[in-house]
């Protein structure tokens, strides 16, 4: 290094050293001469200097019993090991894997959490003794006796929102954990807990009630989870009518409308009922508000003595004059019934072409992915046959209703014509039937 300088900074280098050697000779010189002329001072470094030549000396023996010691040990660890044999290394060598493995095992469980605690590490042991089985042991009884109890203890626990605070959870063996009838799930964080997005509307109830002390009533999930997670993801009716996309809104519309109709015609038909039930009980008191004492009311209006040929014919003129309004909406409804389930047939083709492009890009190694499409697939289906039938079903009351008017209606037009043509007097009406009588004349 010294020969890479250049010449000049060398000499001063070599000056500088030169120089300071100078200067501690001087000072130890000086501190010599002060100790020469003190004899005092001399004697108490003396003094100084051999206790802790004395102090050191003291240590080295104490250094070298306990490495005789240590040696002693090693040795009767040595003969311990090599009396016990390959067979017993194995032994120890077994446990200590099965404390490792089952100490990872646990440590995602519920049993750790809550103040359990987990089986002693046999890493750092070299020669096995009773007192690791039985510290093994006695650790594994406890833990089992902890799968069958359940504990309340505090804990932080964050919610939905991610405010963290501390709040009382109940564990319930090693199979879950609830805070106010809502589920846990083991945090990011060491320690930390946080609810499930989730929580069955059924089991909330019940964890609720067993942590207030109102019921001794509780779900268990011996799947430790699996079952109460499908029941969360569980789509609600809502979720599932989305599902159907837009093929499956129009299926739903096309049948509200179609329900709509067919109430509103059923209402119509209902009224017109009573009102020709009144009209019956009072055939000589004719009416303007129901079908029969229209087609009543044209019928005795005409001349006295006309074709019976005619009579039939404008009787049955004034009965098919009053029909569309009895069938009204029938056609509608029956079309939209039958055009259902063919919109859930064009969601069901729509959905499996969205299913085999997720396929051609992504594969068949993620279900999730053929998911949608297949879930719109069945939603379609099931929203046209669910908007068929009660279209269907109100499509035959509708029918049904509106044939037995038109027989009723029928039924008095034909026997007011038969009384017609057997010269039977007409039954005599109120001046507002005579009024439209002549009117309609």
């Amino acid at each position: 290094m010294i020969a890479e300088l250049p010449v000049y900074a060398q000499e001063a280098l070599l000056t500088t050293l030169s120089d300071g050697r100078e200067a501690a000779k001087a000072r130890d010189a000086t501190r010599l001469a002060e100790l020469v002329e003190n004899r005092e001072a001399l004697q108490m470094a003396l003094d100084e200097a051999r206790e802790a030549h004395a102090e050191a000396q003291a240590r080295f023996a104490e250094l070298q019993e306990q490495q005789a010691q240590q040696q002693a040990l090693r040795d009767t660890l040595d003969e311990r090991q090599a009396e016990q044999g390959e067979a017993l290394t194995a032994v120890l060598n077994t446990l200590t894997r099965h404390s490792r493995e089952l100490r990872d095992a646990l440590a995602d469980s519920w049993i750790a959490v809550g103040g359990a605690e987990l089986p002693p590490s046999l890493d750092d042991a070299e020669v096995l003794r009773s007192a690791h089985l039985e510290a093994l042991g006695d650790a594994l009884i406890s833990l089992t006796a902890e799968t069958g109890r359940a504990v309340a203890f505090e804990a932080p626990v964050a919610d939905g929102n991610g405010e963290i605070a501390t709040r009382e959870v109940v564990r319930l063996g090693d199979l879950m954990a609830f805070n106010q009838g809502a589920l846990l799930e083991r945090g990011a964080e060491e320690g930390m807990l946080s609810r499930m997005s989730r929580t069955p509307k059924k089991v909330s109830k019940l964890l609720a009630d067993f942590q207030a002390g109102q019921s001794e009533r509780l779900a268990l999930d011996p799947t430790r989870g699996e079952v109460f997670d499908a029941l969360a993801r569980r789509p609600s009716l809502m979720e599932r009518f989305h599902q159907g996309g837009a093929v499956g809104y129009v299926v739903v519309g096309l049948g509200a409308i179609g329900l709509l109709v067919a109430l509103l015609q059923y209402g119509y038909l209902f009224r017109v009922s009573v009102a020709m039930r009144r009209q019956r009980r009072d055939l000589n008191r004719l009416r303007q508000d129901n079908p029969l004492g229209r087609v009543l009311l044209r019928f005795w209006a005409l001349a006295d003595d006309p074709m019976p040929e005619a009579l039939e014919a404008r009787l049955d003129e004034a009965i098919l004059a009053e029909l569309p309004r009895l069938e009204r909406g029938q056609s509608l409804v029956k079309l939209l019934a039958g055009l259902a389930p063919l919109l859930g047939l064009l969601g069901t083709v729509t959905g499996m072409i969205v299913t085999f492009q997720a396929i051609t890009v992504f594969g068949t190694g993620d279900p999730q992915r053929m998911a949608g499409g297949i879930s719109q697939a069945l939603v379609t289906t099931v929203l046209g046959l669910i908007t068929a039938v009660p279209l269907l079903v109100a499509h035959t009351a509708l029918v049904g209703h509106g044939r037995h008017l038109a027989r009723v209606m029928e039924g008095q037009a034909s026997a007011a014509l038969a009384e017609r043509l057997e010269h039977r007097p007409a039954p005599s009406t109120s001046a507002g039937s005579e009024r439209h009588a002549s009117a309609l004349a």
